[in-house]
């Protein structure tokens, strides 16, 4: 049924912007050296006459979203800005009154379709992935749900429950939700303050030894510098997956410098989680990492907290890689293959303990799988797409209202500063870091809260 509240898009404005980064970055094989926010306004309509404007901005992550052999990466950024470019004029035709998740179900087939038409437009050689049009797609559905509690003068993670849509989560995930809304997930105020997971990039200097090109812009060089400078509890690892001594020899060595830096601060607990970006072949160099790790540095092995997806993104290709006696050792977390519900499951039945959720899904996608992650007792955390200025305050305002999350991903920070510019001087506290942790507690406005 119709509530009062629905709305109707009145007006879509997009635009784009590139961010140089201040140093490189290297995940899954691949050097990055800046990023392209989409960005874009929308103003919507309550049935009741009530007018809301709402922002969305995501990184366009296309070495991250669409990593292919087939296409050069200039080609699927521009691949990516079109599809974003076209989901935005899709959301502009929606005149039928809804909340925000039957606008960004209402979206799902027509984004499916924007791909299919661009793969044909360019004679691309390969289907453009789901995930990388759900990257395209995200600004839009974050500034929906944005303009709808600013329309209503609400936090939009308070517009969840059944007062606000008369459909329960059974007919967004399945029957073990039927009488379920995204309240019963969600936290009514954000957490005050939440650790930051800090990237630990495959590039970048640990200790003045291995700092040859100094960027020299007066920010911290080295992760000893780092952790000094923003009081850094939890180090997020980038590692190679398909070279077994470097990576035990790398996290070794971390350890050892935040073993040393940690000591000066006084700190004698610290986190690390580990990302070898699907480079594994197989489970068993997961295992043979494990092993080697805890050999070379027990005290690294015990700070691990969990794992990121470490083989190959598609499981159905690949359902020998099943990651169970990997999860009983420390939880591994699905990634780029949760895509939906059913990859969730299959992820589930292949092992995997945890999912890892992302805003450049989209934040209705992130709420949804949020809550089956909760239902069906995964483990739970946020992670980042190097995203600067408003697309970070969007992750952190998920991680911040899902109770289970321990910490949220940041670094944005370190790669692209200029993107938190104006940003940083109205939320201090979300981009000056200086105990390690983030003030989440700002993020209480209208809208997604900033």
């Amino acid at each position: 049924m119709s509530k009062p509240t629905d709305i109707v898009i009145r007006d879509v404005a997009p635009s784009t912007q590139t961010i140089q980064y201040r140093s490189p970055m290297k995940f899954g094989g691949r050097v990055v050296t800046d990023v392209t926010l989409f960005n874009v306004e929308i103003t919507v309509e309550t049935r009741a006459g009530q007018i809301g404007k709402g922002y969305g901005s995501m990184p366009m992550g296309n070495v991250w979203g669409w990593p292919s052999s087939q296409v050069d990466s200039e080609q699927t950024l521009k691949s990516m800005i079109e599809a974003a470019h076209r989901f935005s004029a899709e959301a502009s035709q929606l005149n039928q009154p809804a909340h925000p998740l039957q606008h960004a179900r209402s979206l799902h087939q027509p984004l499916l379709s924007i791909g299919k038409q661009l793969e044909a437009e360019q004679g691309l050689p390969e289907a453009i992935p789901m995930l990388a049009l759900m990257v395209a797609g995200s600004p839009v559905d974050a500034a929906i749900h944005d303009a709808y509690g600013k329309a209503l003068g609400l936090n939009s993670y308070n517009t969840l429950g059944p007062e606000f849509i008369e459909e329960d989560l059974a007919s967004f995930l399945n029957e073990d939700f039927a009488g379920e809304h995204l309240d019963k997930y969600t936290l009514r105020e954000p957490r005050a303050t939440m650790p930051l997971y800090h990237l630990v990039g495959a590039l970048d200097p640990l200790d003045a030894g291995e700092l040859t090109s100094p960027v020299g812009d007066g920010l911290p060089e080295t992760l000893d510098q780092w952790i000094a400078a923003d009081g850094l509890t939890h180090l997020k690892i980038k590692l190679n997956g398909d070279d077994l001594d470097w990576d035990v020899a790398r996290v070794t060595k971390i350890d050892a410098v935040s073993s040393e830096a940690q000591a000066q601060r006084g700190i004698s607990a610290w986190f690390y989680s580990l990302d070898f970006n699907e480079k594994c072949a197989s489970v068993q160099y997961v295992l043979d990492f494990l092993a080697k790790l805890q050999e070379a540095s027990p005290s690294a092995m015990q700070r691990v907290q969990y794992i990121e997806q470490p083989t190959h993104r598609d499981l159905r290709k690949h359902p020998e890689n099943k990651m169970h006696a990997a999860a009983e050792i420390k939880p591994v977390v699905i990634d780029e293959s949760l895509i939906d519900l059913e990859t969730l499951f299959l992820s589930r039945e292949q092992g995997y303990s945890g999912v890892a959720l992302k805003a450049c899904k989209g934040h209705s996608e992130a709420l949804l799988m949020g809550a089956a992650a909760q239902k069906y007792g995964l483990f739970l955390c946020v992670q980042d797409l190097t995203c600067p200025g408003a697309s970070f305050l969007h992750s952190a305002s998920i991680a911040a209202r899902l109770p289970t999350i321990a910490a949220i991903e940041g670094n944005g920070r370190q790669y692209c500063p200029a993107g938190n510019d104006g940003w940083r001087d109205r939320f201090p506290g979300m981009f000056n870091i200086t105990d390690g942790t983030v003030g989440t507690g700002l993020l209480t406005g209208p809208g997604l809260g900033f």
